[in-house]
């Protein structure tokens, strides 16, 4: 096979017009590609050289498909060629396009997981992500992490909100997977730095309580704040009256006000209601709020009210917080 090429290179640079073309085949090697702008191109699984060499030409990538293959033989590395998607910045040569296509150095994607987003939330993005290849359809959640591998539980609260990067055609599964793994990383390593004599006997109930209080806060300074308000409130038997946890036990029932029938409505997740914690996480807590959580701030603080710019007052007593509260609402 070596051979016949070799035989049929020295054939097209014998003659005036092979040896022109050799020539400018030698002088494309270094010259940038005439890409202006950053451009994918996808090389499938299995696909001949040729076949990718071809379809340079015809997007107007390489001026001449034969230039790729014979760049190949001449590098010995036309079976190195990996599949996936590359990104061809401008400037590229076409021995750096070569380069890039035997390095394996495929276009990484990302998807965020924002955080105090629910797992529903973190599903609908991963679906909607032209990238992702999503197989979880019609999986129901309490399903959710038998389906992924994962010990069995309620599955709110359980994969860490971060920024992932993934190639093009990674299943929802893997994605899933790496941020359950990072959210049990974090949890052990915030649990075994945590504070003494918080009202917790597990880290999973410390997850519970660092998912409140990330939807709570509206500025981040105030989370060991309003952490510390949940926590003395547990420690005194006190419910934790929460709107978070009303709103997560309402579903979609929810269109955007809480009314007084829906502090009074028995779910589960109404801490008006019930006292304690919630069975289970109402969203995917970051890492700041699950470090509030096990290290709230001290004091006497046992209410807080929003002051209608994204933060809260703070009342040791119900006479003063309702006093705040009339003020606040007065004001909005």
């Amino acid at each position: 096979m070596k051979r016949a090429f070799g035989l049929g290179l020295l054939l097209l640079v014998a003659g005036g017009i092979g040896g022109l073309e050799f020539y400018r085949y030698r002088s494309a090697l270094a010259k940038p590609l005439p890409n202006g702008a950053s451009v994918v191109f996808e090389v499938q699984p299995k696909e001949p050289l040729a076949s990718v060499a071809a379809r340079l030409q015809q997007q107007g990538l390489i001026e001449k498909a034969w230039w790729l293959k014979l760049l190949a033989f001449q590098r010995r590395s036309a079976g190195k060629l990996k599949a996936g998607e590359y990104e061809i910045e401008p400037g590229t040569t076409l021995e750096g396009l070569w380069t890039l296509f035997v390095s394996g150095k495929v276009k990484q994607h990302k998807i965020t997981f924002v955080e105090g987003w629910t797992v529903g939330q973190a599903l609908a993005a991963l679906r909607a992500h032209p990238a992702v290849r999503f197989t979880l359809e019609g999986v129901p959640l309490e399903r959710l992490l038998a389906e992924l591998g994962l010990p069995p539980g309620h599955p709110e609260g359980q994969f860490f909100p971060d920024t992932y990067f993934f190639v093009r055609g990674t299943q929802d599964r893997e994605i899933l997977r790496r941020a359950w793994e990072r959210m049990q990383a974090i949890l052990a390593t915030e649990w075994a730095r945590r504070d003494p004599d918080l009202p917790f006997n597990t880290a999973y109930e410390a997850l519970i309580l660092a998912s409140i209080v990330e939807k709570e806060t509206g500025r981040a300074e105030e989370r060991a704040q309003i952490a510390g308000v949940f926590v003395r409130r547990l420690q005194q038997n006190m419910r934790l009256e929460s709107d978070p946890t009303v709103i997560y036990g309402m579903g979609e029932k929810y269109q955007g006000d809480i009314r007084t029938q829906d502090l009074r409505a028995d779910t589960p997740y109404n801490t008006y209601v019930h006292a304690g914690l919630p069975p289970t996480p109402i969203a995917l807590p970051g890492r700041a709020a699950i470090h509030a959580a096990l290290h709230p701030s001290l004091g006497d603080a046992l209410y807080f009210v929003a002051k209608g710019d994204g933060s809260h007052d703070f009342s040791a007593t119900f006479e003063e917080h309702m006093r705040k509260v009339d003020r606040y609402q007065r004001t909005q």
